[in-house]
């Protein structure tokens, strides 16, 4: 792609998903939303290391920030790596059905295509991990941050799985499809944990 999509802006990143366009999709959506919520574990991190009352958890927090900052980066190469794994699939649904290599082409460039939201989906589970650490440990001024980021998550987690499943539901290879889906529905058991960090927040802040 001659242009990445986090080179612009959020405005023209919006206009683009809303326009009549291949990409950026859902897939390139989830990434986006996903690198919010690890951004938003980061946010709290940084206003809580170097804070005395949190001096026993610094290294903890440290190390928080680094993971998160590598999730972060991660999800937003996804954006654009889904984009790209998009195009060769296009190409191959213009194949002539009566063209012996259409089959084997859109099954190759098929499981191209799910590589991108397969990794989404572990970032975005490793973010939720961090996300209830950071509750436990990061500064209380900033947990509806952390409430935030673990609905983020959530929503990121499922909006990725569906490009999945998108993908598994055509292959020919059962087998791969099956264990691409097993991996995804261990991924999905992190949803409900996100959910719950989410509504313990909201239950907190509310009193």
């Amino acid at each position: 792609m001659a242009d990445s999509m986090m080179s612009k802006s959020c405005v023209e990143f919006a206009d683009a998903l809303a326009a009549k366009l291949s990409t950026p999709g859902g897939g390139g959506a989830a990434a986006y939303v996903g690198a919010l919520g690890a951004a938003l574990c980061s946010m709290v991190g940084n206003f809580t290391t170097g804070k005395k009352k949190y001096a026993e958890y610094e290294e903890d927090v440290q190390r928080m920030l680094a993971e998160a900052a590598s999730v972060r980066a991660r999800l937003l190469e996804l954006v654009d790596e889904d984009a790209e794994a998009f195009y060769p699939l296009s190409q191959a649904y213009g194949i002539p059905k009566e063209d012996p290599s259409r089959e084997a082409e859109l099954e190759r460039c098929t499981k191209g295509a799910l590589e991108a939201p397969l990794e989404m989906m572990r970032q975005i589970a490793h973010s939720v991990e961090l996300l209830e650490e950071m509750g436990e440990k990061g500064s209380r001024l900033l947990v509806s941050d952390v409430g935030c980021g673990a609905a983020c998550a959530a929503a990121a987690l499922r909006a990725a799985s569906m490009n999945v499943f998108i993908n598994t539901s055509s292959l020919l290879d059962r087998d791969f499809a099956a264990a691409v889906e097993a991996e995804a529905d261990e991924l999905l058991a992190f949803v409900p944990r996100a959910e719950a960090l989410a509504d313990k927040v909201a239950a907190e802040l509310r009193g």
